[in-house]
């Protein structure tokens, strides 16, 4: 059930975001998530995008520098500490969280948490363990 996040590293240099957002839109790629974490030197755009191989091609072909990475999407409900029972796990399990972010998606009172942890299986276990659902690629419309 894995999803996987293209990181794409862009100079730090204006307009560099734009271009790549440009390219996706230009390819009929839709973004489900974007995040980005910036160094000095260069960024790191995380995307979570409709047709990953699709993307990762014409990234390539556009010389831009990546990186394919499996996450674990979390499906988590859309109220006050919703994201509480999640957080807990990850403490029970002594897991650490690389990062996360949130997906554009919004269904029937779901919103949706991106997790890069330090060991995702275990991770994955204690949330079925616990009964909190992970997305899948057809959940969120991803190819």
């Amino acid at each position: 059930m894995s999803v996987h996040q293209i990181s794409v590293f862009l100079e730090n240099r204006a307009g560099q975001l734009a271009e790549v957002t440009q390219l996706l839109a230009e390819n009929h790629i839709d973004m489900r998530a974007i995040s980005i974490a910036e160094t000095r030197d260069y960024g790191v755009l995380r995307l979570i995008v409709d047709d990953t191989d699709k993307a990762v091609e014409a990234l390539l072909a556009h010389g831009n520098i990546l990186s394919k990475t499996p996450v674990t999407v979390v499906c988590v409900p859309d109220t006050v500490g919703g994201l509480a029972p999640v957080l807990a796990v990850l403490a029970e399990g002594h897991l650490d969280v690389e990062y996360m972010y949130s997906l554009f998606t919004h269904k029937e009172g779901k919103a949706y948490m991106v997790f890069r942890i330090s060991d995702e299986e275990k991770f994955t276990a204690l949330l079925a363990m616990h009964g909190i659902k992970i997305a899948g690629k057809e959940e969120l419309g991803l190819k």
